[in-house]
């Protein structure tokens, strides 16, 4: 349950960034919006900001929801995996794929259903959601076969979604 009660989802103020928000979400406003929406400023960077990452990043759209996935399952945010296994699959992910991620640990050594590549990710993604610091070899590994670019947006990525999913679990913020 929430720990603090959602704003309506009629929400109509502040005009522009409810409006904004909407054309993002297609229209709707989910509950994180919901939540979000109580400081209209944190809502209005929140969406510009997880919207770059979203759509506008030369990132693999795959390893962007594996690590958006596997930040979800680490950290306990049942909310963002529920939002991000569909948006996997839709990105080639597969349903084998997503199930093993369901424990990170085992994935990373799963050498049937992750190629070199997402088992490098999942490194990075590992380690740096439960101790912030990746090890080197980790690091070296996914920025050989991702480049500069793709690695500082994996790792931006990772980032982010650890600042969505500590959101939600701190503000119980529900499954639609």
């Amino acid at each position: 349950m929430a720990r603090i009660p959602y704003v309506p989802a009629d929400l109509a103020e502040p005009r522009e960034i409810v409006d904004a928000v909407r054309a993002r979400r297609g229209g709707t406003l989910l509950n994180l919006d919901r939540m979000l929406l109580h400081s209209p400023d944190l809502a209005a960077g929140w969406n510009a900001y997880l919207g770059a990452v979203r759509t506008r990043l030369s990132l693999s759209p795959k390893l962007r929801e594996l690590a958006m996935c596997v930040v979800a399952v680490l950290n306990g945010a049942e909310y963002e995996f529920i939002h991000h296994a569909p948006e996997f699959r839709e990105a080639g992910g597969t349903q084998a794929q997503l199930d093993a991620l369901r424990d990170p640990d085992a994935a990373l050594r799963d050498e049937t259903n992750f190629d070199e590549t997402e088992r490098a990710a999942l490194a990075v993604a590992i380690a740096s959601t439960r101790t912030v610091r990746v090890p080197e070899a980790d690091f070296d590994a996914l920025a050989r076969r991702l480049g500069e670019r793709a690695t500082v947006e994996f790792v931006a990525t990772v980032a982010a979604y650890n600042m969505v999913s500590r959101f939600l679990v701190a503000l119980g913020v529900e499954p639609e």
